[in-house]
């Protein structure tokens, strides 16, 4: 059965090593967290915040190996006070799991915009997995 597991990011800079490093360390997140593989992936929707102009959060996924994924990037709707420098992620995947057992993944400043999913208990350990996942050691 076909889950959508969603997430949220914020990069550190507009820049494409940022958004690319934002971006993996989410989706290894996701798909850790998820216990799925690249092979249960059908499909990964980003959207991004108008002020991440400089690279496509799915170039980041390409550089994860992922070439039979398709991948779509939208920028957000302009909204008032939203979170800047923002990806957000809807990952599409076959997995036997419930709704309720999904693992949504919001890490860092993004963890603002689900805390009902992102709880402080999870939040830290969620985010270091992450970061060991993308290969970087940023705190």
């Amino acid at each position: 059965m076909v889950r959508g597991i969603r997430g949220a990011v914020v990069a550190e800079r507009n820049c494409p090593e940022a958004i690319r490093r934002a971006t993996r360390e989410l989706l290894l997140a996701m798909i850790e967290l998820n216990e799925a593989s690249v092979d249960d992936v059908v499909a990964v929707i980003f959207t991004v915040t108008s002020d991440l102009d400089r690279a496509f959060p799915a170039s980041a996924v390409r550089e994860l190996g992922w070439t039979h994924v398709p991948l779509l990037d939208a920028m957000a709707p302009p909204v008032e006070d939203d979170l800047p420098r923002c990806i957000r992620v809807l990952l599409l995947v076959n997995t036997d799991r419930s709704p309720a057992e999904i693992r949504h993944v919001y890490l860092g400043e993004a963890r603002r915009l689900r805390p009902d999913l992102a709880d402080g208990e999870n939040g830290n350990g969620i985010a270091a997995i992450a970061r060991t996942l993308a290969g970087g050691t940023r705190g």
